[in-house]
């Protein structure tokens, strides 16, 4: 039996309550573990080892063999029956999974190295450029021509329950697995295997690379395939009703169910769940989240809203995040730019070039936001 735990935020964790439910007749579960103080620990949750360490005890209430660890901040598409049976197959303590990078993204991941039968000898955490060349890992011609000769962490680590209990015990001021316990098991002996994984991966730690994986769904045949019979990824059913298109030109574009639009044009964006946006409106490279529930007519007439839930008239709108419920009035321009500085105010930021308009923002009628 395999124990799952997975680092994430507070709407993750909504969405997996939301989402996974089992019926009476099947043993499997999902729990969320919030972070908590105990009376063996009266700190919240201080890295990623710490994370589990403090949640252990509710693991041990159940019969396992194993743990498999994730991190709540990468898009990937992993068979993760194939890790557990590479686990099983060396009889490791501790199977980290890896990702061929080269040198450029070398010194940003874990690197480690590893022999012929797949085993890992040493790791370091985010080396330094100079000494990057010492920790080379055999790789095949294919990665070899890409100059893919480094296998990083990607943070996803099975253990056996034992060996994860006895590297807790005798690294107590452990916080984080890179850091400190991944280290640790190499110098104490512990069996450390790697297990290459080879296909689509990306990090979303931050807003750039959020964004551009987005966009990427847009993608003729994204490497992230929505479209695909066997690694189906599931959401939770809403039951809303169909989107409806009013003249609007839409271009390698991603459109979510109940939305209402009127735009004259929308190119390479993905449009959220109930989103409504306004007539002769354009939208380019843009993540819209859409909306929690409908504001009805009634409602908008009821309360005297000037500027009603989602993206007004004659608005324009390039290289920005609209996060969700968002109120944004009529001839707004909103232009994300490379060249434009990171700001922060109270209705948006930017960062990297990209605008985010935060949840529950009111844009006025006629702002200009960014490089316009």
């Amino acid at each position: 039996m395999f124990v799952v735990t997975q680092f994430n935020s507070a709407s993750l964790n909504r969405h997996i309550k939301n989402t996974y439910h089992f019926d009476t007749f099947q043993s499997g579960f999902v729990d969320i573990l919030a972070a908590e103080q105990t009376p063996e620990s009266q700190t919240w949750f201080q890295g990623t080892a710490d994370a589990v360490r403090q949640s252990m005890h509710h693991l041990m209430q159940h019969d396992f063999d194993y743990v498999l660890i994730l991190s709540g901040d990468q898009l990937y598409q992993m068979d993760f029956k194939l890790m557990a049976d590479f686990h099983v197959e060396k009889n490791a303590d501790l199977t980290i999974a890896t990702l061929p990078v080269n040198a450029n993204e070398a010194t940003e991941f874990g690197i480690m190295k590893v022999n012929e039968q797949g085993m890992i000898s040493e790791f370091i955490e985010k080396p330094k450029a100079d000494v990057l060349p010492n920790w080379k890992s055999p790789a095949d011609k294919e990665n070899k021509k890409k100059g893919k000769e480094y296998l990083a962490s990607m943070g996803i680590y099975i253990f056996k329950k034992e060996a994860l209990k006895r590297l807790f015990k005798e690294n107590p001021d452990a916080t984080d697995f890179g850091k400190g316990i991944i280290p640790a098991s190499i110098s104490s002996g512990y069996s450390i295997a790697a297990y290459q994984y080879d296909g689509y991966w990306t990090d979303i730690g931050n807003i750039y690379s959020f964004f551009e994986a987005n966009l990427a769904l847009c993608d003729a045949i994204p490497q992230f395939n929505l479209f695909d019979n066997f690694k189906q990824v599931y959401t939770r059913p809403r039951s809303l009703a169909p989107s409806k298109i009013f003249g609007t030109k839409f271009n390698q574009s991603v459109l979510a169910e109940g939305s209402i639009i009127h735009a004259s044009k929308i190119d390479r964006c993905v449009i959220g769940i109930r989103s409504r946006i306004g007539k002769k409106s354009v939208l380019k490279n843009c993540v819209v989240m859409g909306n929690d529930f409908y504001q009805t007519l009634e409602e908008i007439v009821l309360q005297k809203e000037e500027i009603p839930m989602g993206i007004g008239e004659n608005c324009y709108i390039e290289n920005a995040i609209i996060d969700k419920d968002c109120r944004i009035g009529n001839g707004v321009k909103i232009i994300g730019d490379k060249s434009l500085n990171d700001a922060e105010t109270e209705q948006y930021c930017i960062k990297e070039g990209i605008i985010v308009v935060k949840k529950k923002a009111v844009i006025a009628h006629g702002s200009m936001i960014g490089k316009v």
